[in-house]
């Protein structure tokens, strides 16, 4: 059996009762599934203080479970990243561990990339994908069934569908990204991977279309989107438009987007915050194939 180890890193936990039920589900999804000691430890919005956070990733990582899954993101892991032993956590996935997440956890897996090299998981967590109710929907099957795969080291590939006007495209590549505005925040540090004729991956939440456009704006603008090979947008949720914005709308984005840049933009890849999410590993070579309309990632 898989032990997988839920710890938080980031944002406190609003209700234990929801933890409690994603430990459940997960172990009858056939994970030994464990609380670290301070996953429900609370310090204002974090879970927990910094010394306390700092604590529980580098404990995960000494044991070395089978997966070490965030219970949420929210905020905080910049907070430590300049006190991170990146290379005991490089030990922990030498020793199998499959570190997953998605949201502020984006920080965690570009920072291991770019300081050890070492591959991690781009993918769900406790909350609320293995704690929302039956009411509000339950655990959705796709990305159950993708990250049981994935952590069961049997996932290959990913399917999507995107626009049509890329049917042929071809491209290898490293693959990487996450939520953009958690992307753009560690560009000019000591934790950003320099990946060229890489395939990245982006996606955010709550953020107005000119701010998705100013954050890839920057990406173009400091070189980063012409050194891929390609880029691939998830979704952008859970903004509202403004009288201002006068028909300016996502479409908008991404048709300047590719206007100055000359790799593919495809659109349509399901990660990130939405409910039905693939597991993508991050940092691995792999190989993005579109026929017609339907796209797939394989590694």
């Amino acid at each position: 059996m898989s032990t997988l180890t839920l710890y938080t890193p980031a944002g406190v936990v609003p209700q234990a009762a929801a933890l409690r039920l994603a430990v459940k589900r997960l172990c009858a999804l056939g994970f030994d599934a464990q609380l670290d000691e301070a996953a429900l430890a609370r310090s204002q919005r974090f879970g927990g203080d910094d010394e306390t956070r700092l604590a529980a990733l580098h404990r995960v990582a000494r044991a070395a479970p089978s997966v070490a899954m965030a219970t949420r993101g929210g905020y905080g892991l910049t907070r430590l990243l300049d006190r991170i032993d990146w290379q005991l956590l490089a030990r922990s996935v030498e020793q199998g561990t499959r570190w997953v997440g998605y949201s502020d956890l984006t920080a965690l897996q570009l920072g291991l990339l770019a300081h050890t090299g070492a591959a991690s998981w781009h993918g769900p967590m406790a909350l609320d994908d293995f704690s929302r109710s039956e009411v509000a929907g339950g655990v959705d099957e796709v990305t159950r069934d993708c990250f049981v795969e994935a952590m069961g080291g049997e996932l290959e590939a990913v399917g999507f569908r995107t626009e049509a006007g890329f049917d042929g495209v071809g491209v290898r590549g490293t693959l990487w990204g996450g939520n953009l505005t958690m992307l753009c925040s560690l560009l000019g540090t000591p934790h950003w991977p320099e990946v060229k004729g890489g395939i990245l991956f982006v996606e955010d939440v709550s953020e107005h279309p000119y701010r998705v456009e100013r954050c890839l704006l920057q990406l173009q603008q400091a070189g980063v989107l012409a050194r891929q090979k390609a880029v691939v947008l998830g979704a952008f949720s859970a903004w509202k438009a403004t009288p201002l914005d006068r028909g300016y709308t996502l479409k908008t984005v991404v048709a300047h987007l590719r206007s100055v840049l000359k790799p593919p933009v495809l659109t349509g890849l399901p990660f990130g915050h939405v409910p039905t999410k693939v597991t993508l590993p991050v940092g691995r070579r792999v190989e993005l194939l579109v026929d017609g309309r339907n796209v797939l990632i394989g590694w």
